[in-house]
């Protein structure tokens, strides 16, 4: 396995192009099950994750070429209505194959993802709605069996608005017979992206973006291109890191709005931030204030940030706190920051963080992709070489990381152990 060797102490400077969203691609991808006909999806990023889509794909019944930053799939003979553990285990979000297999197939056998290192992340959410549509399931052999020969619409209220669930309903209710409307559903760029992406294949989706989705089955959908939306948390992660740093960074390609509550909390705590309606600009002005943050759904401020922030607050005079509200067990990088000196303590739900003047270089290891970005950031304010491992979980969701960082001033490269 690989790592990466960081000296710290450098400003990072300059200029960064984001690359395609991750959250976003990926259910995208997948929506391609829906049709027989081409589909052409633009700016998906080189991921460990989009690889592991592409694979399952391919598995399932289609025939993927990937040239650059586009990904065109094709029809490649029947679908098989399976999803298998080795391919599951690898990614959460292979299990949204059941929403388009259940609507062409009306059976789909799916292995239960089981446990994750930031939370369980059950699907019993995306089950119960669609018992709701019409389906019977039963668990076998730690498979998940979904039989529905005509999916109905239905009304289904989220007890909590999971995007896992938005986006596997979406997927299912665009060929169901009837109405389906989605309460207390998710707000994400992402599921909007996605709406975009089924409503340019035909479907009848309207309210994506809002608590309230509806959508009205149609018989066939066709084929789409479409370009993916900029990832948001790839453009937090920059510009937590530029404020980290005491640099001047701007992040371009990418959308200031779905980064609204990062970028506010920024401005609290002193970092100067310029926005165009396709770049962000963060500046480094003077001695940055602590800003206490809760996580939250979108628009709220994004769990898959909290771990860059308290590594940011970690260098910042004074005292503040980083509550956890959207998953369990969210705080496995709080021991690596501490090796590296930083003053934190966990109380239940809650981090309480003191800053220090410095932190200092050591060998760390990522638990998760986010956990991961965090002490890459760490490892670039730190005095001294700070080596980080187990940067698999890095290659999930950041492109070309260390070449971007780099472009950055950043002294930072990847060695094979």
């Amino acid at each position: 396995m690989d790592k990466i060797i960081i000296r710290g102490g450098k400003k990072l400077t300059g200029t960064v192009r984001m690359s395609g969203s991750k959250n976003a691609a990926l259910p995208i991808l997948i929506a391609s099950l829906l049709t027989d006909d081409e589909c052409i999806i633009d700016n998906v990023p080189a991921l460990a994750d989009i690889d592991t889509t592409i694979r399952f794909l391919t598995y399932i019944g289609k025939k993927i070429v990937m040239r650059g930053s586009t990904v065109t799939v094709r029809s490649h003979g029947r679908l098989k209505p399976t999803a298998p553990y080795d391919l599951v285990r690898k990614m959460r979000a292979s299990t949204l194959v059941m929403g388009p297999l259940l609507g062409r197939l009306g059976r789909v056998s799916v292995s239960l993802p089981g446990g994750c290192a930031i939370g369980a992340r059950p699907i019993d959410i995306h089950l119960e709605s669609f018992v709701k549509m019409g389906a019977e399931i039963t668990l076998t052999c730690g498979y998940v069996k979904t039989i529905a020969p005509c999916l109905s619409g239905a009304h289904i209220h989220f007890r909590y608005p999971s995007v896992g669930a938005t986006e596997n309903v979406l997927l299912a209710a665009v060929l169901a017979k009837g109405t389906t409307i989605i309460e207390n559903a998710a707000r994400e760029p992402e599921i909007v992206d996605l709406a975009d992406v089924l409503n340019k294949m035909g479907a009848s989706v309207t309210g994506a973006g809002s608590k309230k989705i509806t959508v009205r089955g149609v018989k066939k959908l066709q084929g789409f291109r479409h370009s993916v939306i900029p990832d948001r948390i790839e453009t937090a992660t920059y510009v937590i890191a530029a404020a980290a740093t005491r640099g001047d960074v701007t992040v371009t390609h990418t959308n200031p709005r779905h980064v609204a509550a990062v970028l506010s909390h920024l401005k609290r705590a002193g970092a100067g931030v310029q926005c165009t309606n396709d770049t962000i600009r963060v500046v480094w002005k003077k001695p940055l204030k602590p800003v206490t943050v809760t996580t939250a759904v979108f628009p709220g401020f994004p769990t898959d940030v909290q771990a860059q922030w308290m590594t940011l607050m970690s260098l910042v005079h004074g005292k503040s706190s980083i509550r956890e509200t959207v998953f369990e067990n969210r705080f496995l990088h709080v021991a690596e920051l501490q090796r590296l000196g930083a003053n934190i303590h966990i109380k239940g739900n809650t981090v309480q963080v003191t800053g220090v003047k410095n932190i200092s270089g050591a060998p760390v290891m990522a638990s998760d992709l986010r956990a991961g970005a965090a002490l890459v950031i760490a490892g670039l304010i730190a005095e001294g070489r700070t080596e980080v491992l187990r940067v698999y979980h890095l290659d999930r969701g950041y492109e070309h990381l260390e070449k971007k960082l780099r472009t950055l001033g950043a002294d930072i490269r990847r060695v094979a152990q």
